[in-house]
């Protein structure tokens, strides 16, 4: 027994070496990992004998946008480590994400964060069943980090690659945290995103709706900007949508009067850029009565700042009032105990939640959100979505030669036509928080 453990020793040692070799080989830099660290693999892998070879288990990447996450999952939902990191500080500073900022930024970051999450996991790269990784959609600069570095380290370890589309693995975390059957409808709100779907299958999506201009977090992000709240002092370290959501809570509503955009359009469609030229004119009218210039921080900006978040969680909850009257009204969701899953970065949002709980008491749904950290984009979702595609079947890539990423790609089947041609008049609902 003893010779049996020093054999399984000395090869656990050898696949932890070579698998962060081909890590390391992945980046364009060869390390020697420290004793301690192989010390300590060891250990952890000594001490759970067998277990990993038990169920699926996905590595899952994430460059999207401006955070660089990794992050390892099985097929039970377990996650067994993950890691990340942000940029927010930097685009913090620079009032904003610069593409080529974020790409050098996941240039220096994928490593280590890939280093770290399967390390946490006390997985060897060499027992992974595949590797998922967002292609699609994103930036540009950002997908290609991801992706470059996902390739190399498929070709170095035989592993299947499962392409991701960043949209279905958000839709699909509540999977993760809950336990939800096809078919639902998700409402996906975010910095770069805005979209209405009903969700058929892991892969089976129709688009009910969609934004027509920028997304609800994006505006969020410009009026913040326009009221120069980083120079706030209970705001200085948010990101523009947190410190609209802060500010807000000290504001009246009622203080100026907006309406919502698209009000008179029977359809599922969104559309912020309005709502975002709106706020501006009030902010330079405002600046001219209060005699200060652009950059100086107005009396008022909090009620501003609850005007806009009001005005938008009506937008927001209108529309998906009238996605589930028209899923309902075609059979494509149950009469009684629909489930709506709201996701996303601006689905964290407070305001935005209680309002969306208003609307399915109103409409005998169920409102499903991933718990907030699992709202903005990370690694797990990544793998999860890996897993379900490797359940299902579905995407699993042996062949990666021809493989591209795609900054603009919809998602599902565009049925939003339809939705318009049907003009379903929603019933007023009181928004009242």
């Amino acid at each position: 027994m003893q010779i049996i453990s020093c054999f399984c020793n000395s090869v656990s040692g050898i696949i932890y070496r070579v698998s962060m070799l081909i890590l390391n080989k992945t980046a364009g830099v060869f390390f020697k990992p420290s004793k301690r660290k192989v010390y300590e693999f060891l250990r952890s892998f000594n001490f759970h004998p067998g277990t990993l070879f038990l169920h699926k288990i996905v590595l899952g990447i994430e460059t999207s946008c401006d955070d660089t996450a990794a992050a390892v999952v099985d097929e039970t939902g377990n996650v067994l480590g993950e890691a990340i990191h942000s940029q927010t500080e930097v685009h913090l500073k620079t009032g904003g994400i610069v593409p080529a900022v974020a790409q050098q930024l996941h240039r220096d970051n994928i490593q280590r964060i890939v280093q770290e999450a399967l390390s946490a996991s006390r997985i060897s790269p060499s027992d992974l069943s595949a590797i998922a990784t967002t292609i699609k959609p994103g930036l540009a600069l950002s997908l290609g980090v991801g992706l470059s570095f996902s390739l190399q380290l498929v070709g170095q370890l035989k592993k299947p690659f499962i392409p991701i589309h960043h949209m279905e693995a958000h839709a699909l975390t509540i999977r993760l945290t809950n336990k939800v059957e096809f078919p639902f409808l998700v409402l996906l709100i975010s910095g770069g995103h805005c979209l209405l779907a009903l969700v058929q299958g892991v892969s089976d999506f129709l688009l009910l709706g969609k934004s027509l201009d920028i997304a609800p977090g994006d505006m969020l992000d410009k009026v913040a900007r326009r009221l120069s709240l980083i120079k706030h002092p209970e705001c200085s370290t948010m990101s523009g949508g947190k410190a609209i959501e802060h500010l807000a809570k000290q504001g009246n509503r009622f203080h100026f009067d907006i309406k919502p955009p698209l009000h008179r359009a029977k359809n599922c469609d969104f559309s912020f850029t309005g709502l975002q030229q709106v706020t501006n004119k009030r902010i330079m009218k405002k600046e001219k009565e209060e005699g200060i210039e652009e950059g100086q921080i107005l009396s008022s900006a909090a009620d501003i700042a609850a005007t806009v978040q009001h005005t938008m969680a009506c937008h927001i909850v209108k529309r998906t009032h009238r996605a589930i009257l028209f899923c309902k009204q075609r059979d494509l969701l149950p009469q009684n105990n629909a489930i709506l899953v709201a996701s996303g970065g601006v689905a964290s949002n407070f305001y935005v939640r209680r309002a969306l709980e208003i609307l399915t008491d109103a409409t005998q749904c169920t409102l499903l959100c991933p718990p907030p950290r699992l709202c903005t984009d990370n690694g797990i979702m990544i793998a999860w979505n890996g897993i379900e595609r490797l359940r299902a079947g579905l995407g699993i890539l042996h062949d990666i030669e021809d493989i591209r990423y795609e900054p603009k790609c919809p998602l599902g089947v565009d049925i939003s036509k339809e939705v318009g041609e049907a003009a379903i008049k929603v019933p007023q609902l009181k928004i009242e928080i």
